[in-house]
């Protein structure tokens, strides 16, 4: 479904991002895992059309989508959840998932987001500002769902939750991979994140430095001493 073909990118002079490469098949759940600093947020730039690619091109479905505008991606079926979440704090949470939906013009499938997450449905008049952290997640990615996207990237989801909502988080990415949802997801915590995923990448210093089943990588020498401290 998507394919980043040896890409570089450039921050002026300084390069970020050295000749990666990463596919994901229709239906996968796919981690991007690395440190602060690695690059994981300039390559979800660079799909996305924030990083401009100088060398290397992206396919979506078989179609180049290289330094396409952002508005053009999610036309054609990508979504993103930011890192910062990027909500309007001053909105309803209710406004906000209707401009989720605004590109796409399908008004988005409200009751199916209200589903996922019934605490939205009880908050919908309050201002999303005023949510907690959780709360707040579980409204980014409820407005990127309302796109009705084929795969939707999440940046660092769990960033600055509790260890009980990271988990919570990272069971409602699974169940949407479950129910049919192509997913790339970009994670710092690399345990859970493999755990529930279907291949992975490790990307260091703007270069992908190990890739294959996340199981395999659960269990690589070099991963367990490096990410997870064994």
């Amino acid at each position: 479904m998507l394919e980043i073909d040896r890409i570089n990118v450039y921050y002026g002079a300084l390069q970020v991002l050295w000749n990666v490469s990463l596919r994901i098949e229709k239906g996968e759940l796919v981690t991007l895992v690395g440190s602060n600093g690695a690059g994981k947020s300039t390559l979800v730039g660079s799909i996305f059309g924030f990083s401009k690619v100088k060398g290397g091109r992206l396919l979506f479905e078989g179609e180049e989508i290289t330094n396409l505008p952002t508005y053009d991606v999610v036309k054609k079926g990508l979504a993103m959840v930011p890192e910062r979440r990027e909500l309007f704090p001053k909105m309803t949470v209710y406004e906000n998932l209707i401009l989720g939906s605004y590109i796409k013009g399908t008004g988005g499938d409200l009751a199916y987001v209200y589903e996922l997450f019934p605490l939205l449905k009880e908050r919908e008049a309050q201002l999303a500002g005023t949510l907690s952290g959780g709360e707040q997640q579980m409204l980014a990615i409820a407005r990127s769902l309302m796109a009705e996207p084929k795969l939707l990237v999440l940046d660092e989801p769990s960033l600055g939750l509790s260890p009980k909502l990271v988990l919570l988080v990272l069971e409602t990415v699974k169940r949407l991979n479950q129910e049919g949802l192509t997913i790339l997801l970009v994670e710092q915590n690399i345990r859970h994140a493999l755990e529930i995923s279907t291949r992975a990448y490790i990307l260091e210093g703007g270069r992908i430095i190990k890739a294959g089943p996340a199981r395999d990588l659960l269990e690589d020498k070099d991963v367990r001493e490096s990410y997870l401290g064994m």
